[in-house]
């Protein structure tokens, strides 16, 4: 499962403002330094999808998707430098060193291995 903080969800049910059938959909992509990046878009649940009602705002996660964020909280941070979404992920070992992709412990690298 998937949920969101509650300024997040404000957030979220701001931009969702008449769109009675969409969501946010929470995803992985390919890519960074660390290996996977998050995807966050507002969009139409699909068949194969995962939707998770959280304060009325759908939330929308892709099968493949799903084993990488599973547990994961949508916030929502503002400070000096910014502001925007950002996922806590308790599945993530490591991450860059600009917050913007990550890595699970069974995509680490194995070490010791004898050659």
């Amino acid at each position: 499962m998937v949920t969101l903080s509650a300024i997040a969800a404000e957030k979220v049910r701001g931009f969702l403002e008449g769109q009675e059938t969409a969501g946010l959909r929470v995803g992985v992509r390919g890519g960074g330094c660390s290996g996977f990046q998050y995807a966050l878009a507002l969009d139409e649940p699909a068949g194969d999808d995962q939707v998770f009602e959280v304060d009325g705002i759908r939330v929308i996660v892709d099968e493949q998707s799903l084993h990488y964020v599973d547990g994961s909280e949508v916030d929502y941070t503002e400070s000096l430098m910014g502001s925007g979404f950002q996922v806590n992920n308790p599945n993530v070992v490591a991450s860059c060193g600009c917050g913007s992709s990550f890595r699970i412990a069974e995509e680490e690298p194995s070490c010791g291995a004898a050659a």
